[in-house]
């Protein structure tokens, strides 16, 4: 079994932003030879949500960017969002580092219940963040792989999120129904019928599945 509490190799030494809207900023954890780029949704509360995409790195997320959407709804309710994208995209080892270091600053700004929310190779990589920090409280996979997850028994008692689309052509839905088998409540698990990997043709469905979800784990009090 891992550590708990483990803390990534790389240390933030600076912290870099710029503006690119009223509302949202790209920012650079910045260390020697090593730059994590990414996009934060700033908020009060101290409540945060962390997103990464698949092996090609990137922002935004599946189903047309659902990763902006749900930030952009989160944040006028307290909830800081953070997107990273992957400073060596597809490393995994490399990948869980850029994770922990992102949960590390999300914490050195006061945020003390961080989810994590990724996408295909991303949803192995989360589950893997979230085993060995403290500072994660919940998990959501969405198309996720199963090499780099298989220890997905070790992330209870925090919550996990399966979601996978029945017709994936990429990976396929036993993927998710097996880490579903190896997972320890509390987990739930949705397959949407007729959608594909990047699960555009439940974008309705997945926006209404994850908003219910992040309420109920963040511990929301009410969402008027």
């Amino acid at each position: 079994m891992r550590s708990r509490n483990a803390r990534s190799h790389i240390q933030i030494e600076a912290v870099t932003t710029s503006q690119e809207s009223d509302s949202v900023k790209n920012i650079q954890l910045n260390k020697t030879k090593a730059t994590i780029r990414g996009r934060i949704h700033e908020a009060d509360g101290d409540r945060a949500v962390l997103y990464v995409f698949g092996a090609g790195g990137g922002l935004g997320g599946p189903a047309g960017g659902i990763y902006e959407r749900l930030a952009a709804e989160f944040q006028p309710r307290g909830v800081t969002s953070l997107q990273l994208d992957y400073r060596r995209p597809g490393y995994f080892g490399d990948c869980v580092e850029d994770v922990l270091a992102g949960v590390e600053y999300l914490s050195s700004l006061g945020k003390y219940s961080i989810v994590l929310v990724g996408h295909s190779f991303g949803g192995a990589v989360v589950i893997s963040s979230g085993i060995v920090s403290d500072d994660v409280t919940a998990v959501a996979a969405l198309s996720s792989q199963t090499v780099g997850a298989e220890n997905v028994a070790e992330l209870s008692p925090k919550p996990i999120l399966l979601i996978h689309g029945i017709e994936d052509e990429v990976l396929p839905y036993s993927c998710t129904m097996f880490l579903y088998r190896e997972a320890v409540e509390p987990k739930e698990m949705i397959l949407y019928d007729g959608c594909l990997h990047g699960l555009d043709q439940c974008r309705d469905e997945l926006d209404k599945a994850m908003t219910s979800w992040l309420i109920e784990v963040l511990e929301l009090d009410s969402w008027a």
